[in-house]
C-alpha cells in the first residue's frame, strides 16, 4: 500500500487539523484538550496555529459546509467519514481562509489515503463550480448547531440567537486587563477602568508592556467577577478554580491577599508564568476543592465554577459541538456541590461571588436561586451600574448576565452569569 506523500507542502498541518476535528466530533474532546496529541509532531508554531485555525473554522461553519457537500453527492456521506472531513477542510480553506483552490485540494486528497480520492475531488470540483456560478455560497453568518440554537432561542429569544450567529462569524476582539489605569502607548477602546479593547493582534507577546507585565489577555465579561470585590486593603480572598490566573492578577493588583486554588497542575504552570511576568503575589494551592479545606474562613470567596463554557463559544467553537443537555445537567450538579462546599469558607459579613462563562440559565440564574433557598444566611448583594463596564447593566435583582446582544456594536463579550452574595450570619 502506498503511503501518503508527506512532502506535500502544508500537508502536515492539514493532517493535524483532521485529527483535531476527529477528536472533537467523535470523542467529544475540546480543541484545547486535543491540541497536544494532534499537533505534537508539528515543530513550527505557525503550523500549529494553522491547524487550529482550519479546525476552528470548520467547526464554526460546519452546518453550511455540510449543506454544500450534500448538494454535490448522491448518497450522503457519514458525518464522521474521512471524505466529509477532508472536504470540510478543503472548502473551509477556500471559502473562509482564502486559500487557493489548488493548494486546498492538493492537501485534502492525501487525507483520504487509501480511500475515495476521486469522490473527494469530484465533490470539491462540483461545489467550486456552484460557488463560481453563484448557485452556492456561504450564508452571511454561521449557524449555531441545532440543539444549542433551539435552547438559546427558547431561553433568550430569537434576537439573542441571531446575535450569537453574528458574533460567531468573526474573530473576537482582544481585551486586555491592566494592573493600573496606565495603558501606556497602546491604542484601542476603553470600556472600563484598567481595560483596553483592540482589534485581534498576534502575537500578543509583541505588544508594548507585555514583557513588563503591565497587562494580560482577559475578555471584558470575564473581568467583571473580580471587579465586584473592590479594593482589597490587605484582606484575604479565596480565588477558586483560579487557573490560568486572570482573576487572581486582578485581585492581587487591587490589594487583596489572594489564596488561589485549582486542581490542574498543568494549568497552574501557566498561572505561575503569569504571576512571574506581572510580578504579582498569590498563595498557590493545587487541590480538589471537594477535598481541600482552608484553615479559616476568608473575607471573600470567588467561585469561578466549572461549567458548560457555552458563553465562550466565539473563541472555542468546539464547545457547541460537545455540549448538550446531558453535559449541562452534569455541570449543574458539580456547581451545586461546590457552592455548598465553599459557602462556609466565607466569614459572616463577607462576600461570595459566583461566576460561570455559560449561556445556560440552569448554571446561572436557576443555580443561585436554588442556592439561596438552601442557604438562608446568604442574600444577593446587588451590583450597581457604576461597578460595571460601560453598556453592561445589572439585572433587575442585581446580578449580571451578559448575552450575545451585549456590546454587540462594540464587538460583543463572552456570555457570563455573575452573582454577588453577602453572608449575613
Amino acid at each position: 500500500m502506498n503511503e501518503p506523500n508527506n512532502k506535500v507542502p502544508g500537508l502536515a498541518a492539514r493532517q493535524s487539523a483532521i485529527r483535531l476535528l476527529d477528536a472533537v466530533c467523535r470523542r467529544g474532546e475540546t480543541l484545547d484538550q486535543a491540541m497536544p496529541a494532534a499537533t505534537g509532531k508539528l515543530g513550527n508554531p505557525s503550523d500549529k496555529a494553522l491547524a487550529h485555525n482550519i479546525a476552528a473554522n470548520v467547526l464554526r461553519w460546519m452546518t453550511a459546509l455540510d449543506a454544500m457537500i450534500d448538494s454535490a453527492t448522491r448518497n450522503r456521506l457519514a458525518d464522521d467519514a474521512k471524505p466529509r472531513m477532508a472536504l470540510r477542510i478543503a472548502l473551509a480553506q477556500v471559502l473562509i481562509l482564502d486559500t487557493p483552490q489548488h493548494a486546498a485540494i492538493s492537501t485534502a486528497l492525501p487525507l483520504v489515503h487509501g480511500g475515495p480520492r476521486r469522490l473527494v475531488h469530484g465533490v470539491f470540483s462540483t461545489v467550486m463550480r456552484g460557488v463560481e456560478s453563484g448557485a452556492l455560497k456561504l450564508p452571511e453568518f454561521p449557524e449555531i448547531p441545532g440543539e444549542t440554537l433551539d435552547r438559546w432561542t427558547n431561553n433568550w429569544g430569537e434576537d439573542v440567537a441571531n446575535a450569537a450567529s453574528q458574533a460567531w462569524a468573526k474573530p473576537a476582539p482582544l481585551d486586555l486587563s491592566f494592573q493600573s489605569d496606565d495603558i501606556g502607548a497602546l491604542e484601542g477602546t476603553k470600556l472600563a477602568p484598567k481595560h483596553l479593547r483592540m482589534l485581534p493582534t498576534l502575537p500578543v507577546t509583541g505588544l508594548a508592556g507585555f514583557d513588563e507585565g503591565q497587562f494580560w489577555v482577559q475578555d471584558l465579561a470575564a473581568s467583571i467577577p473580580a471587579r465586584l470585590f473592590g479594593e482589597g486593603k490587605g484582606r484575604t480572598i479565596f480565588d477558586l478554580c483560579a487557573a490560568p490566573g486572570g482573576k487572581t492578577m486582578q485581585l492581587a493588583s487591587a490589594g487583596w491577599k489572594v489564596v488561589s486554588v485549582d486542581n490542574s497542575a498543568k494549568r497552574m504552570e501557566r498561572f505561575q508564568d503569569n504571576l512571574k511576568r506581572t510580578n504579582l503575589q498569590a498563595e498557590e494551592v493545587i487541590a480538589d476543592l471537594m477535598q481541600w479545606e482552608p484553615a479559616e474562613p476568608a473575607d471573600a470567596v470567588l467561585l469561578d465554577a466549572p461549567c458548560s463554557a457555552t458563553g465562550i463559544y466565539r473563541r472555542h467553537p468546539d464547545v457547541l459541538h460537545c455540549i448538550g443537555s446531558r453535559q449541562i445537567a452534569d455541570r449543574v450538579e458539580v456547581q451545586r456541590a461546590l457552592l455548598d462546599r465553599t459557602a462556609p469558607w466565607v466569614k459572616p459579613g463577607g462576600t461570595l461571588v459566583y461566576a460561570v462563562c455559560s449561556l445556560e440559565p440552569e448554571e446561572g440564574e436557576e443555580q443561585i436561586e436554588a442556592f439561596l433557598e438552601r442557604h438562608d444566611q446568604f442574600a444577593i448583594a446587588p451590583v450597581t451600574a457604576a461597578e460595571l463596564p460601560e453598556h453592561i447593566p445589572p439585572t433587575d435583582n442585581g446580578s449580571v448576565r451578559t448575552l450575545p446582544t451585549t456590546l454587540a456594536e462594540q464587538g460583543h463579550v463572552d456570555g457570563f452569569f455573575i452573582a454577588r452574595l453577602v453572608r449575613k450570619s
